[in-house]
């Protein structure tokens, strides 16, 4: 374990990606692998496993993270946020040196609701070689073993509040994303984002599409749009011949229209009022005793279950994985961390995602899914592609919501495949 300072590498000089021409989308999904994957997230297979309990009230908490951290820990400070991180370096390797650097980017891993640098674990090392560089994973607020800071109230969107960010926020996370591509003295780095891990990846990229080499977005929870170009262009039909009307149009077509005009605002500003007020609400209970209490016993309860349900083969969830996900929840806070996160996820108007359009995407973009995801459905994934131009899509057979722990090597010689034709360079083995 080490805590860090500045940690500044030299940079090294970046490759020109190859044109996105050829990057075509792939393994196109079968019906029974549609039905396979809309299965209930809680069969019989967990029912089976006797329940662990992992976040009771009487079981020991430990104030200081650090203590919990591994041999290869390392922390620092960004916004007066102590951040857990890993660094797995191939270039201080005899392998890099005999065999050449392959990318000169680094490569940062950005984890899921849930994980942390754990879920990385099988998989750093090999990325590391293959890219002949660095790849960094940290763990956001809230999860892993990076401290529970006090929430901050957001400022509305468009403001110039000078209040420092809500650690718990999308922002603060793109932020940090971009601290570390500084901290490897970097000009750019692939974003490797996992779940909801790849909504920051997203929001980086937006934020500084510049820093960004390409994006690899793994079993990706973002809600992928549906297509309405047939639609968009009726309505623009339908525009056009209504203004042409309108010029003929009397006083009264005028009067009806105005009227209308006033009933859509004032009902807009009543739906905009009503969540608001949920919002409020909701985040009140989340924030109260009764809201921290109940996400203690719902993790309690449906933690473990949670974590085989991201499996295909839930055999292969051994005590060592369930010790790995559910360590974190010895940190003293962490339910009221969880909260705070989950009131931002509502609150939070700052994501730059929500106002930017996939199609805006000009880096190289991968696409890696299980075709047995329980919690983020193929199809969705499959669309969000077909949405991102140029963008290539892979799926693993017999493989849930993890493919990087559970299938790691046909997830790696994906990955290394990809790297390899939008970087042109020479592919290797990775193990």
């Amino acid at each position: 374990m080490s805590i860090c300072g500045d940690g500044q590498f030299p940079v090294a000089k970046p490759q020109k990606p190859k044109s996105l021409h050829h990057v075509s989308s792939q393994n196109p999904i079968s019906e029974d692998k549609l039905a396979a994957a809309s299965a209930p997230p809680f069969g019989d297979d967990y029912s089976e496993k006797p329940m662990q309990r992992v976040a009771t009230t009487d079981q020991d908490e430990i104030e200081d993270p650090t203590s919990l951290a591994d041999s290869d820990s390392r922390f620092c400070t960004f916004n007066g946020v102590q951040i857990h991180h890993k660094i797995s370096d191939a270039r201080v390797s005899e392998d890099a040196f005999q065999q050449g650097k392959r990318i000169s980017y680094p490569m940062i891993l950005l984890h899921g609701f849930g994980a942390s640098v754990y879920s990385w674990s099988r998989v750093m090392k090999p990325l590391a070689k293959a890219i002949g560089s660095q790849v960094v994973a940290f763990d956001r607020p809230a999860f892993g073993l990076t401290s529970r800071g006090a929430p901050v109230e957001q400022p509305s969107s468009g403001s110039q509040d000078s209040r420092p960010l809500n650690p718990y926020s999308m922002m603060f996370s793109a932020l940090a994303t971009m601290y570390f591509i500084d901290f490897l003295a970097a000009d750019k780095a692939i974003l490797v984002g996992h779940s909801a891990g790849a909504l920051v990846a997203l929001d980086t990229y937006f934020e500084a599409p510049e820093r960004v080499a390409a994006l690899i977005l793994v079993a990706p929870a973002i809600l992928a749009p549906f297509s309405l170009k047939s639609a968009v262009k009726e309505n623009q039909k339908a525009n056009n011949q209504n203004q042409r009307k309108s010029s003929d149009s009397n006083a009264k077509d005028n009067f009806l229209f105005r009227l209308g005009s006033l009933l859509m605002g004032l009902i807009k500003g009543m739906g905009g009022m009503i969540y608001s007020l949920y919002q409020k609400t909701l985040s009140a209970i989340l924030r109260s005793a009764f809201g921290v209490t109940l996400i203690r016993m719902i993790i309690d309860k449906f933690g473990t279950q949670a974590v085989r349900a991201a499996w295909y083969d839930s055999k292969q969830v051994t005590d060592d994985v369930l010790q790995g996900y559910t360590k974190p929840l010895r940190v003293k806070g962490w339910d009221k961390a969880l909260a705070e996160f989950t009131v931002a996820i509502l609150t939070d108007s700052a994501s730059i995602s929500k106002d930017k359009s996939l199609s805006e995407i000009s880096c190289p973009v991968l696409i890696v899914t299980g075709d047995m995801d329980r919690l983020v459905p193929l199809w969705n994934s499959e669309r969000l592609s077909r949405a991102i131009p140029g963008s290539s899509f892979r799926v693993i057979d017999k493989c849930g919501h993890l493919p990087q722990e559970e299938k790691a090597q046909e997830f790696l010689s994906i990955v290394d495949e990809f790297l390899q034709r939008v970087f042109e360079a020479p592919l290797q083995e990775v193990t």
